[in-house]
């Protein structure tokens, strides 16, 4: 049974850092491309960051310079460091991990940016 369970969200003010974690089970881990997503309240799942079996990582704008995400085969483990926290980044962050055909998703973990 693949499980893909993601944790490290909370509460946190503007300018703020949290790291993301997901742990992954049931994958050869090593093969697999890494992603995390986001859903903020009202609006669809976004791509955040991913990162490839070969390490290339891919970030979507607004996220660039303050988000990095990396992974450790050896613990199957995909995080996600996030500086400079802003009200706009609150949103559910799903962790994701796809080798085609077969894509997974976490449960989510939830953040919110707020003083």
């Amino acid at each position: 049974q693949v499980q893909l369970v993601e944790s490290g969200g909370a509460l946190v003010q503007p300018g703020g850092s949290l790291r993301l974690s997901c742990v992954a089970s049931g994958i050869i881990f090593r093969l697999y491309n890494m992603g995390w997503y986001r859903q903020a309240p009202g609006k669809q799942r976004v791509l955040v960051a991913t990162i490839t079996s070969d390490d290339s990582t891919n970030y979507t704008d607004s996220v660039k310079g303050r988000f990095t995400i990396s992974r450790d085969n050896a613990k199957r483990m995909v995080y996600l460091q996030m500086n400079s926290l802003n009200p706009e980044d609150t949103a559910i962050y799903y962790c994701n991990g796809n080798r085609w055909p077969r894509n997974y998703w976490g449960q989510g973990t939830q953040v919110t940016v707020s003083s």
